[in-house]
């Protein structure tokens, strides 16, 4: 079947939860700089979320690109990712809210998890549909980013119980590895365009 629908309803949830996620800014009570203090962590947790929603929609956009069909498998692997992505705007609130107290940044890292995994197997599922020799099979090759992301993803909500801090801090690296969106798929599917 065709790909169309399945981006289009895709992207609309993205749209949403990133508009969730910035209902939860709240302006402060006093009009100094000071008064901003209070809702900072706040702002840093809607930050680092708006980053990562984000990177997902950019990096989707690309994959669903290069390729040509999706099945039935391939819309409820989608659906999964999006019912993962749809929680980051209760965690993004509940961590900053708590000031980054241990069990919201468990949560918080516990969701990441969740998507990078739901994220990894709508790959797998876009491979399988579209052939080990299709263009998104050649860019992604065995994935490292990706595997390497989930287990920093486990590290930090094992590291949450130490300190919630060098969790956070080993979100934001997954965040960095990924702020530029994957050129490996960029290239493939412009050789493929040029070809065609």
């Amino acid at each position: 079947m065709k790909k169309g629908r399945l981006e289009a309803f895709s992207d609309g949830v993205f749209a949403i939860i990133i508009t969730i996620m910035v209902l939860e800014l709240h302006v402060p009570q006093g009009a100094s700089l000071h008064d901003l203090a209070p809702v900072a962590p706040v702002f840093i947790s809607y930050t680092l979320s708006f980053i990562l929603v984000g990177i997902y929609w950019n990096n989707h956009h690309h994959m669903l690109y290069a390729v040509q069909r999706v099945n039935g498998a391939i819309l409820w692997g989608n659906l999964h990712l999006l019912f993962w992505l749809s929680l980051m705007p209760f965690a993004t609130a509940w961590m900053g809210n708590s000031r980054f107290a241990t069990w919201p940044v468990v949560l918080y890292g516990v969701v990441l998890f969740m998507n990078g995994l739901a994220y990894m197997i709508l790959c797998r599922l876009l491979i399988k549909e579209a052939g080990p020799n299709s263009p998104l099979a050649v860019a992604l090759g065995k994935d490292w980013k990706g595997k390497a992301s989930i287990i920093f993803y486990a590290l930090g909500i094992a590291l949450t119980f130490l300190n919630p801090w060098p969790a956070f801090v080993l979100y934001v690296a997954v965040a960095g590895m990924w702020l530029i969106p994957d050129k490996r798929i960029e290239k493939k599917v412009a050789g493929r365009d040029i070809v065609e």
